[in-house]
């Protein structure tokens, strides 16, 4: 500042001409201030003067103060000349101000300039870059001469109003041309995805031997990024470096985000390194490539280099790196960033103010994200369903609506993401009604042709336990992607509809769908709740075949699918071949062997899971204390117990407790588990009780069981079951009078007995049995073989257990009921079907009685088969006479 009075002092009044260079030099340094400032103290101006400041303004794109100068050379009553004429309009048409620019238009004419070069260009230039082709084209005919610019603004114009064949056209008649006019040419076509005409002019140019520079090097890169080419990209890439124009930073950054959009982010940070400038689109082409392709953390720190180096982000920048937060769930370097924003005046940016809603939301910040959302002055549909939506994901489903109701008031109307965040909230709501009105309403909006939305309805109606409208919302879907057949086999197999889900996963595959990873651990999950061992194998076969079996949460689906199908080698084999495992993994195999009554092994696992650096989850904990109730181990139970709080800083939940009570119970110790109870830090629900009076069952306890009884009747007062092992315990007892009053009490009550049966798979097919089923169309070949192994198994010193048998009859009717339980019978229609030697499998809904238990095992050693057993409870592995629980269950 001091040198520029310096020179004021220096410089007379009258010196016009030295006043205007000094003006001239100043714009060309980009100190247009110190220019405007010598201009006002000037006494006398020239044309000359005010050209240089105009143009100064336009140059650096200050277009507004150009065209205030040019409206004050009137009040002076000094004439613009066609320079002033060609600065003036360039300011319209870099602020697309198309009135403002017909205006200095018709003044031109006036004064006689339409017809010099620098003006007609500028016209043209101006009407192309204001999208008004036909007045750009009426301007070029009436040129008595043109010239490269001329023609190139044309090819421009064109281009940007998506007329690309009259824009090559107007490029094929060209008398001459320069790598401007190709460059405007080529960016037309990659603007457009025209990618064999951009190509073949990029080639063309070549063979011409004119020199590609940075612009083309750039237009055909942001080719390469949209369309991820990552060839194409190479190729050009070592065009750049052969031709030398990789020091440019406009090339650099072209490549770093072709890079990044071609998911090469390491390539990308090469090219980022190897920069020796970078500007602001450097920086942010590379936060969003991180960001992007979830590298958050990466993207988060080059934010905060940014701000070590005192570089001011833009929109976008913010906009990247609060979605790196919101992934990461990184809420206090989001408040960092959102203080920052606060104090540079970012947060009146709407796109700004919108990431900021959706990372408090997505960071469980809920409060935080309304009252940014509250702050937003202009609030846009982005705005909207970025709350909303944070509603819904947060399980605050009420204030979704309410927000949805609020919004119907507004001018911003709902689009597809805003009816599928509302759905969500009816689903999570179970409000089928209001769901249903949405509906009706995106039928009527045509938003319901939206597969989005569409998707979002099949799960409401799922959730809500309406399958057929489910069904027939996707039965209509015209566009039926990956995600809608997720939606519904998920709605299947969360019903319990495992065929229906089993049956609809194999119309995906013959669709040519290619199933995700989450389609195919549902299906496994499926396989495993019908014991569909073989299903399970084909699967597993198709996993293999498409490469699925690297995704972690398939191959610990696969874990539990082989468990939960009796095939526990198998899911240990796949334990195995799981390169990097979780908790999840370990909790599953855990959990297998706890179901198949190895507590040793379950502990062994759970030792090395905690040698291996993995934390234990409280779900580890329950299958842990599991393993040890199905084994006996009772000291072992009472040690991992304590060390949930004591080592693991976990507090035992009601499943914990329940697991106790269930493995004092299954030991016998009655008075301890009832102690226990008493003990509990918080009110025994349902599974505690269910646990004690299960064990008083098995034990006989007739007045602890009535107890437990009555407390489950408190809680669960509809529950069959509860009737049904009360009346056990009674019927055990001889209490038939007591047997008698509880059956009239669920008469009275309207409480169905849920009947015991079992199924077994055989060719894929499930056959199923209830005790002294007639129904199969085998039973006659079914109750002639039970005929003859009876036989064979008393001449083995078999005696029944009558004691099983709760009813008040006969002997003799007492070893008939007995001998016609489901588990026997599915036996023996599995030993009629299946080849000798290979292994029955067969599922009971309930917990297998003792004298079914002690006829599989006389069975397994006379027929020389193993016969795995799946009942209520846990897996009986029987052969050669012996169970693997060891007659502990």
């Amino acid at each position: 500042m001091t040198n520029f009075r310096h020179m004021f002092d220096k410089m007379t009044e009258s010196d016009l001409v030295a006043w205007t260079r000094t003006i001239v030099r100043y714009t060309k340094c980009g100190k247009i201030t110190y220019a405007q400032q010598l201009f006002d103290k000037m006494a006398e101006r020239s044309l000359v003067s005010w050209n240089a400041l105009i143009a100064g303004y336009t140059q650096h794109g200050q277009n507004l103060e150009a065209l205030k100068l040019f409206s004050a050379i009137h009040m002076t009553g000094m004439k613009p000349d066609y320079f002033t004429f060609a600065s003036v309009l360039s300011g319209c048409g870099s602020l697309a101000a198309l009135e403002g620019g017909k205006q200095v238009h018709a003044h031109a004419i006036r004064s006689g300039y339409e017809s010099y070069l620098p003006v007609s260009n500028t016209l043209v230039s101006m009407y192309a870059k204001c999208s008004s082709i036909a007045d750009a084209q009426q301007v070029f005919d009436k040129m008595p001469e043109r010239d490269v610019f001329s023609w190139t603004s044309m090819i421009s114009g064109y281009s940007k109003c998506g007329n690309i064949e009259h824009a090559r056209h107007m490029f094929d008649k060209m008398p001459e041309r320069n790598v401007v006019s190709w460059n405007a040419m080529i960016n037309g076509y990659v603007q457009h995805e025209f990618v064999e005409d951009a190509l073949q002019l990029f080639c063309r140019m070549h063979w011409t031997g004119l020199a590609r520079d940075q612009f083309t090097f750039a237009s055909i890169l942001s080719l390469c990024a949209n369309l991820e080419v990552l060839d194409l990209g190479s190729q050009v890439h070592a065009l750049v470096i052969k031709g030398g124009s990789d020091s440019h930073v406009s090339v650099g950054n072209a490549l770093a985000t072709m890079y990044a959009k071609c998911w090469k982010i390491q390539n990308a940070h090469q090219v980022f390194i190897n920069m020796d400038e970078r500007n602001l689109v450097t920086w942010n082409a590379m936060i969003a490539g991180y960001a992007q392709q979830g590298y958050d953390g990466v993207a988060l720190s080059i934010f905060w280099e940014m701000q070590r180096r005192h570089i001011k982000p833009s929109e976008l920048t913010l906009v990247s790196v609060l979605s790196a937060c919101a992934n990461l769930l990184a809420c206090e370097h989001g408040k960092q960033i959102h203080a920052y924003i606060i104090r540079t005046g970012f947060q009146s940016h709407v796109a700004v103010g919108n990431a900021v809603v959706t990372m408090y939301a997505r960071s469980q910040s809920i409060e935080d994200a309304r009252c940014m959302f509250d702050r937003i002055p202009d609030r846009d549909i982005i705005s909207w369903n970025a709350m909303i939506a944070g509603y819904a994901q947060q399980e605050c489903s009420n204030k979704a609506l309410e927000l949805f109701c609020q919004m119907q008031g507004t001018y911003v109307k709902p689009d597809q993401f805003t009816i599928a965040s509302v759905l969500s909230g009816c689903a999570n709501l179970n409000t089928l009604e209001y769901g249903k009105q949405i509906q009706a309403q995106t039928i009527k909006n045509g938003l319901i042709l939206c597969v989005f939305v569409s998707n979002a309805l099949v799960t409401m109606y799922a959730k809500g336990k309406s399958l057929d409208d489910a069904r027939q919302v996707f039965d209509e879907l015209e566009e039926v992607n990956t995600v809608s057949w997720n939606a519904m086999v998920a709605a299947y197999t969360q019903d319990g509809y495992y065929e229906e889900a089993m049956e609809l996963f194999c119309q995906m595959l013959q669709s040519n769908i290619i199933p995700g990873q989450f389609t195919l651990a549902m299906v496994l999950s499926v396989c495993a709740s019908l014991v569909a061992v073989d299903c399970g194998k084909q699967v597993h076969s198709y996993i293999i075949k498409s490469g699925f079996g690297s995704y972690l949460s398939v191959g610990n689906s696969l874990i539990t699918m082989y468990a939960k199908c009796g095939m526990i080698k198998d899911s240990h084999k796949m334990f195995y071949q799981i390169p990097e495992r979780d908790v999840v993994s370990w909790n599953s195999i855990v959990a297998g062997y706890a179901q198949h009554g190895n507590g040793k092994e379950a502990i062994h696992l759970f030792e090395a899971m905690l040698e291996a650096g993995i934390s234990p989850d409280h779900i580890t904990f329950v299958a842990i204390l599991s393993a040890c109730s199905h084994a006996g181990l009772v000291d072992e139970g009472y040690y991992y117990f304590k060390s949930m709080s004591e080592d693991h800083n976990i507090t035992p939940g009601s499943n914990h407790y329940a697991c106790m009570v269930d493995l004092l119970g299954r030991a016998g110790l009655l008075d301890k588990a009832e102690g226990f109870i008493n003990n509990m830090p918080f009110k025994p629900d349902a599974s505690i009780w269910w646990a004690l009076l299960s064990a008083c069952r098995v034990h006989g306890n007739m007045e602890l069981g009535k107890s437990a009884a009555e407390s489950l009747f408190e809680l669960e007062p509809e529950n069959p079951a509860i009737y049904v092992l009360l009346s056990n315990i009674y019927a055990a007892a001889g209490r038939w009078d007591d047997v008698a009053k509880i059956r009239t009490l669920m008469k009275g009550q309207q409480v169905k007995k849920k009947p015991g049966c079992s199924w077994i798979i055989v060719k894929n097919k499930v056959h199923t049995f209830v005790v002294e089923d007639m129904s199969h169309p085998q039973t006659t070949e079914v109750y002639a073989r039970l005929d003859r192994l009876a036989e064979q198994m008393k001449e083995a010193g078999y005696v029944p257990d009558t004691s099983f048998a709760l009813h008040d009859v006969e002997e003799e009717n007492k070893e008939n009921i007995l001998s016609y339980h489901s588990e026997k019978l599915a036996l023996a229609f599995g030993l009629i079907n299946t080849a000798p030697g290979l292994p029955i499998q067969i599922i009971k809904n309930l917990r297998v009685c003792g004298d079914c238990h002690t006829f599989m095992k006389f069975i397994s050693k006379i027929v020389e088969r193993e016969i795995i057993l799946r009942d209520g409870s846990r897996f009986h592995h029987v052969k050669d006479g012996l169970c693997s629980c060891g007659d502990y269950w």
